[in-house]
Protein backbone atom coordinates (compact mmCIF):
# COMPACT_ATOMS: atom_id res chain seq x y z
CA UNK A 1 0.00 0.00 0.00
CA UNK A 2 1.47 3.32 -1.10
CA UNK A 3 0.87 6.82 0.27
CA UNK A 4 1.57 9.63 -2.19
CA UNK A 5 0.58 12.59 -0.02
CA UNK A 6 -2.22 13.74 -2.33
CA UNK A 7 -5.09 12.57 -0.11
CA UNK A 8 -5.44 10.80 3.25
CA UNK A 9 -5.79 7.42 1.51
CA UNK A 10 -3.48 4.63 0.46
CA UNK A 11 -3.44 3.05 -2.98
CA UNK A 12 -2.68 -0.56 -3.82
CA UNK A 13 0.08 -0.70 -6.41
CA UNK A 14 2.40 -3.31 -7.82
CA UNK A 15 5.68 -2.68 -6.01
CA UNK A 16 8.75 -4.68 -7.07
CA UNK A 17 10.39 -6.84 -4.45
CA UNK A 18 13.10 -4.69 -2.84
CA UNK A 19 16.75 -5.69 -2.96
CA UNK A 20 18.67 -5.61 0.34
CA UNK A 21 21.87 -3.60 0.64
CA UNK A 22 25.00 -4.89 2.32
CA UNK A 23 23.74 -4.11 5.87
CA UNK A 24 20.10 -4.94 5.18
CA UNK A 25 17.77 -7.92 5.25
CA UNK A 26 14.90 -8.67 2.91
CA UNK A 27 11.85 -9.70 4.94
CA UNK A 28 8.71 -11.46 3.80
CA UNK A 29 5.99 -9.73 5.80
CA UNK A 30 3.67 -11.96 7.83
CA UNK A 31 1.82 -9.16 9.63
CA UNK A 32 2.06 -5.41 10.13
CA UNK A 33 0.29 -3.51 12.88
CA UNK A 34 -1.71 -0.36 12.14
CA UNK A 35 -0.48 2.31 14.53
CA UNK A 36 -1.87 5.76 15.29
CA UNK A 37 1.43 7.13 14.02
CA UNK A 38 0.54 5.69 10.59
CA UNK A 39 -2.68 7.65 10.83
CA UNK A 40 -0.75 10.83 11.69
CA UNK A 41 1.42 10.29 8.61
CA UNK A 42 -1.50 9.66 6.26
CA UNK A 43 -3.61 12.49 7.70
CA UNK A 44 -0.73 14.96 7.39
CA UNK A 45 -0.17 15.58 11.11
CA UNK A 46 3.45 14.48 10.71
CA UNK A 47 5.12 16.63 8.09
CA UNK A 48 7.65 15.72 5.41
CA UNK A 49 7.30 11.95 4.99
CA UNK A 50 9.48 10.43 2.28
CA UNK A 51 7.01 10.25 -0.62
CA UNK A 52 5.92 8.03 -2.24
CA UNK A 53 5.88 5.97 0.94
CA UNK A 54 4.90 2.50 2.10
CA UNK A 55 3.69 3.01 5.71
CA UNK A 56 3.86 0.57 8.60
CA UNK A 57 6.35 0.07 11.41
CA UNK A 58 5.03 -2.84 13.48
CA UNK A 59 6.38 -5.47 11.13
CA UNK A 60 6.64 -9.20 11.77
CA UNK A 61 8.12 -11.41 9.09
CA UNK A 62 10.66 -13.97 7.98
CA UNK A 63 14.14 -13.21 6.73
CA UNK A 64 14.21 -14.03 3.03
CA UNK A 65 17.69 -12.81 2.18
CA UNK A 66 20.56 -11.02 3.89
CA UNK A 67 23.09 -8.52 2.61
CA UNK A 68 26.69 -9.67 2.41
CA UNK A 69 27.71 -7.70 5.52
CA UNK A 70 24.93 -9.06 7.75
CA UNK A 71 25.87 -11.43 10.57
CA UNK A 72 23.65 -13.12 13.15
CA UNK A 73 20.49 -13.41 11.03
CA UNK A 74 19.56 -16.34 8.82
CA UNK A 75 16.98 -17.01 6.11
CA UNK A 76 13.70 -18.25 7.58
CA UNK A 77 14.27 -16.58 10.95
CA UNK A 78 11.34 -14.61 12.34
CA UNK A 79 12.14 -10.98 13.09
CA UNK A 80 10.39 -7.73 13.95
CA UNK A 81 10.99 -4.26 12.56
CA UNK A 82 10.16 -1.26 14.79
CA UNK A 83 9.71 2.49 14.23
CA UNK A 84 13.39 3.33 14.74
CA UNK A 85 14.94 1.94 11.58
CA UNK A 86 18.35 3.58 11.47
CA UNK A 87 20.62 5.96 13.39
CA UNK A 88 23.82 7.75 12.50
CA UNK A 89 25.75 6.10 15.35
CA UNK A 90 28.09 9.03 15.99
CA UNK A 91 26.11 12.10 17.11
CA UNK A 92 26.13 13.16 20.77
CA UNK A 93 22.87 11.32 21.42
CA UNK A 94 23.97 8.05 19.85
CA UNK A 95 27.26 8.27 21.73
CA UNK A 96 25.45 8.67 25.06
CA UNK A 97 23.02 5.72 24.74
CA UNK A 98 20.17 7.98 23.59
CA UNK A 99 19.85 6.80 20.01
CA UNK A 100 16.12 7.52 20.13
CA UNK A 101 17.12 11.22 19.89
CA UNK A 102 19.61 10.72 17.02
CA UNK A 103 20.26 13.81 14.90
CA UNK A 104 20.01 11.86 11.62
CA UNK A 105 17.56 8.98 12.20
CA UNK A 106 15.54 6.85 9.83
CA UNK A 107 11.97 5.94 10.78
CA UNK A 108 10.23 2.88 9.37
CA UNK A 109 7.06 3.78 7.51
CA UNK A 110 7.85 7.52 7.61
CA UNK A 111 11.28 8.25 6.15
CA UNK A 112 11.92 4.59 5.23
CA UNK A 113 9.49 2.27 3.46
CA UNK A 114 7.58 0.09 5.87
CA UNK A 115 5.47 -3.03 6.14
CA UNK A 116 2.14 -2.37 4.41
CA UNK A 117 3.51 -4.70 1.76
CA UNK A 118 4.40 -8.30 1.01
CA UNK A 119 8.13 -7.61 1.41
CA UNK A 120 10.28 -4.97 3.04
CA UNK A 121 13.95 -4.27 3.64
CA UNK A 122 15.38 -3.20 6.99
CA UNK A 123 18.72 -2.32 8.51
CA UNK A 124 19.77 -5.63 10.07
CA UNK A 125 21.10 -3.84 13.15
CA UNK A 126 17.62 -2.55 14.01
CA UNK A 127 15.53 -5.71 13.80
CA UNK A 128 14.59 -7.90 16.76
CA UNK A 129 14.53 -11.71 16.77
CA UNK A 130 11.02 -12.91 17.60
CA UNK A 131 9.66 -16.28 18.73
CA UNK A 132 8.49 -18.76 16.12
CA UNK A 133 5.66 -20.21 18.17
CA UNK A 134 3.52 -17.07 18.57
CA UNK A 135 1.03 -15.87 15.97
CA UNK A 136 2.51 -13.15 13.77
CA UNK A 137 -0.55 -10.90 14.12
CA UNK A 138 -0.39 -11.15 17.91
CA UNK A 139 3.26 -10.09 17.92
CA UNK A 140 2.89 -7.08 15.62
CA UNK A 141 1.50 -4.56 18.17
CA UNK A 142 4.45 -5.23 20.47
CA UNK A 143 6.80 -3.59 17.94
CA UNK A 144 5.50 -0.07 18.66
CA UNK A 145 2.47 0.00 20.94
CA UNK A 146 4.26 -2.31 23.33
CA UNK A 147 7.67 -0.66 23.09
CA UNK A 148 6.38 2.90 23.43
CA UNK A 149 4.13 1.89 26.31
CA UNK A 150 7.10 0.30 28.05
CA UNK A 151 9.30 3.36 27.50
CA UNK A 152 6.49 5.56 28.82
CA UNK A 153 6.30 3.44 31.95
CA UNK A 154 10.07 3.74 32.43
CA UNK A 155 9.82 7.53 32.26
CA UNK A 156 6.90 7.49 34.70
CA UNK A 157 9.35 6.25 37.33
CA UNK A 158 8.83 4.01 40.32
CA UNK A 159 5.06 4.17 40.77
CA UNK A 160 2.44 2.21 42.61
CA UNK A 161 -0.69 3.97 41.28
CA UNK A 162 -0.90 4.85 37.56
CA UNK A 163 -3.47 6.63 35.41
CA UNK A 164 -3.69 5.85 31.68
CA UNK A 165 -5.53 8.27 29.40
CA UNK A 166 -6.64 6.72 26.11
CA UNK A 167 -7.15 2.96 26.13
CA UNK A 168 -6.07 1.72 22.74
CA UNK A 169 -3.30 -0.51 21.43
CA UNK A 170 -0.48 0.80 23.63
CA UNK A 171 -2.58 1.03 26.78
CA UNK A 172 -3.97 -2.49 26.55
CA UNK A 173 -0.41 -3.87 26.50
CA UNK A 174 0.92 -1.51 29.14
CA UNK A 175 -1.96 -2.33 31.50
CA UNK A 176 -0.83 -5.96 31.54
CA UNK A 177 2.82 -5.05 32.13
CA UNK A 178 1.85 -2.69 34.95
CA UNK A 179 -0.36 -5.26 36.64
CA UNK A 180 2.45 -7.82 36.37
CA UNK A 181 4.60 -5.36 38.32
CA UNK A 182 1.93 -4.85 40.96
CA UNK A 183 0.99 -1.34 39.82
CA UNK A 184 -2.59 -0.23 40.37
CA UNK A 185 -3.99 0.95 37.02
CA UNK A 186 -6.83 3.43 36.49
CA UNK A 187 -8.03 3.85 32.89
CA UNK A 188 -9.58 6.96 31.38
CA UNK A 189 -11.33 6.54 28.01
CA UNK A 190 -13.45 8.71 25.75
CA UNK A 191 -16.52 9.80 27.67
CA UNK A 192 -19.29 7.25 27.29
CA UNK A 193 -17.05 4.53 25.80
CA UNK A 194 -18.38 1.75 28.01
CA UNK A 195 -16.85 -0.96 25.83
CA UNK A 196 -13.34 0.45 26.27
CA UNK A 197 -13.88 0.79 30.01
CA UNK A 198 -15.04 -2.81 30.27
CA UNK A 199 -12.03 -3.84 28.18
CA UNK A 200 -9.67 -2.01 30.55
CA UNK A 201 -11.17 -3.70 33.59
CA UNK A 202 -10.90 -7.10 31.88
CA UNK A 203 -7.14 -6.51 31.58
CA UNK A 204 -6.70 -5.66 35.23
CA UNK A 205 -7.55 -1.98 35.63
CA UNK A 206 -9.02 -1.44 39.09
CA UNK A 207 -11.09 1.51 37.85
CA UNK A 208 -12.19 2.78 34.45
CA UNK A 209 -14.18 5.85 33.48
CA UNK A 210 -14.44 8.78 31.08
CA UNK A 211 -11.67 11.35 30.68
CA UNK A 212 -13.90 14.07 32.14
CA UNK A 213 -14.68 12.02 35.25
CA UNK A 214 -13.09 13.13 38.51
CA UNK A 215 -10.07 11.02 39.37
CA UNK A 216 -11.02 8.67 42.22
CA UNK A 217 -7.57 8.94 43.86
CA UNK A 218 -4.32 10.86 43.44
CA UNK A 219 -1.84 9.15 41.11
CA UNK A 220 1.92 8.79 41.24
CA UNK A 221 2.02 9.26 37.48
CA UNK A 222 -0.20 9.53 34.43
CA UNK A 223 0.52 8.36 30.90
CA UNK A 224 -1.40 9.96 28.03
CA UNK A 225 -1.75 7.96 24.82
CA UNK A 226 -4.71 9.89 23.39
CA UNK A 227 -3.40 12.64 21.06
CA UNK A 228 -5.46 15.25 22.92
CA UNK A 229 -3.55 18.17 24.41
CA UNK A 230 -6.36 19.21 26.73
CA UNK A 231 -5.73 16.03 28.73
CA UNK A 232 -2.33 17.31 29.91
CA UNK A 233 -3.67 19.86 32.44
CA UNK A 234 -6.39 17.34 33.38
CA UNK A 235 -3.72 14.75 34.19
CA UNK A 236 -1.61 17.32 36.06
CA UNK A 237 -4.52 17.93 38.40
CA UNK A 238 -4.82 14.19 38.96
CA UNK A 239 -1.22 13.44 39.97
CA UNK A 240 0.08 13.93 43.49
CA UNK A 241 3.01 16.11 44.52
CA UNK A 242 6.15 15.06 42.66
CA UNK A 243 4.02 13.21 40.09
CA UNK A 244 4.83 12.91 36.40
CA UNK A 245 2.63 13.27 33.34
CA UNK A 246 4.11 11.34 30.41
CA UNK A 247 2.89 12.09 26.88
CA UNK A 248 3.31 8.85 24.98
CA UNK A 249 2.39 9.89 21.44
CA UNK A 250 4.44 11.30 18.59
CA UNK A 251 1.77 13.92 17.85
CA UNK A 252 -0.68 15.74 20.09
CA UNK A 253 -3.04 18.66 19.66
CA UNK A 254 -1.98 21.90 21.34
CA UNK A 255 -1.85 21.93 25.13
CA UNK A 256 -4.01 24.73 26.57
CA UNK A 257 -2.76 27.10 29.24
CA UNK A 258 -3.08 26.15 32.88
CA UNK A 259 -2.25 27.74 36.25
CA UNK A 260 1.31 27.35 37.49
CA UNK A 261 -0.17 26.01 40.73
CA UNK A 262 -1.15 22.84 38.85
CA UNK A 263 2.51 22.22 37.97
CA UNK A 264 4.04 23.37 41.24
CA UNK A 265 5.25 21.03 43.97
CA UNK A 266 7.65 19.30 41.61
CA UNK A 267 5.13 17.86 39.20
CA UNK A 268 6.55 17.44 35.70
CA UNK A 269 5.49 16.88 32.10
CA UNK A 270 7.60 14.63 29.84
CA UNK A 271 7.35 13.42 26.26
CA UNK A 272 8.43 10.06 24.90
CA UNK A 273 10.44 10.12 21.68
CA UNK A 274 10.85 6.92 19.71
CA UNK A 275 12.65 3.98 21.32
CA UNK A 276 16.08 2.45 21.65
CA UNK A 277 17.21 -1.04 20.83
CA UNK A 278 17.89 -1.50 24.53
CA UNK A 279 14.19 -0.90 25.18
CA UNK A 280 13.39 -3.87 22.98
CA UNK A 281 16.00 -6.06 24.64
CA UNK A 282 14.32 -5.32 27.97
CA UNK A 283 10.71 -5.33 26.85
CA UNK A 284 10.28 -8.55 24.86
CA UNK A 285 11.46 -10.87 27.68
CA UNK A 286 9.32 -8.87 30.13
CA UNK A 287 6.24 -9.24 27.91
CA UNK A 288 6.82 -12.99 27.79
CA UNK A 289 7.18 -13.24 31.58
CA UNK A 290 4.06 -11.13 32.08
CA UNK A 291 2.06 -13.34 29.72
CA UNK A 292 1.00 -10.34 27.64
CA UNK A 293 -1.77 -11.13 25.19
CA UNK A 294 -2.65 -8.68 22.49
CA UNK A 295 -6.19 -8.09 21.35
CA UNK A 296 -6.06 -7.75 17.57
CA UNK A 297 -8.45 -7.25 14.69
CA UNK A 298 -6.95 -8.50 11.42
CA UNK A 299 -7.52 -7.01 7.98
CA UNK A 300 -6.23 -8.12 4.58
CA UNK A 301 -3.55 -5.84 3.17
CA UNK A 302 -5.93 -4.40 0.57
CA UNK A 303 -8.20 -3.18 3.41
CA UNK A 304 -5.56 -0.90 4.94
CA UNK A 305 -7.76 2.17 4.42
CA UNK A 306 -10.61 0.48 6.29
CA UNK A 307 -8.29 -0.32 9.18
CA UNK A 308 -7.10 3.30 9.31
CA UNK A 309 -10.70 4.53 9.23
CA UNK A 310 -11.64 2.25 12.11
CA UNK A 311 -8.69 3.56 14.10
CA UNK A 312 -9.51 7.16 13.18
CA UNK A 313 -13.11 6.86 14.39
CA UNK A 314 -12.37 4.82 17.52
CA UNK A 315 -14.18 1.68 16.38
CA UNK A 316 -11.36 -0.61 17.54
CA UNK A 317 -10.72 -2.44 20.78
CA UNK A 318 -7.04 -3.31 20.97
CA UNK A 319 -4.97 -3.15 17.78
CA UNK A 320 -5.52 -3.44 14.05
CA UNK A 321 -3.15 -5.68 12.09
CA UNK A 322 -2.73 -6.12 8.33
CA UNK A 323 -1.98 -9.62 7.03
CA UNK A 324 -0.63 -9.77 3.47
Amino acid sequence: MVFDGQAPRLSLRDVPKPVPGADQVLIRVEACGVCRTDLHVVDGDLKHPALPLIPGHEIVGRVERTGNAVAGLRPGQRVGVPWLGHTCGHCDFCASARENLCDAPGFTGYTLDGGYAEYCVADARFVFPLPDEAEAAALAPLLCAGLIGYRSLKLAGDVSRLAIYGFGAAAHILCQIARHRGIEVHAFTRDGDIAAQDFARSLGAVWAGGSSDTAPVAFDAAIIFAPVGVLVPVALKAVRKGGRVVCGGIHMSDIPGFPYADLWQERSILSVANLTRADGEEFFPLAARAGVRTEVVTYPLESANEALDDLRTGRLQGAAVLTP
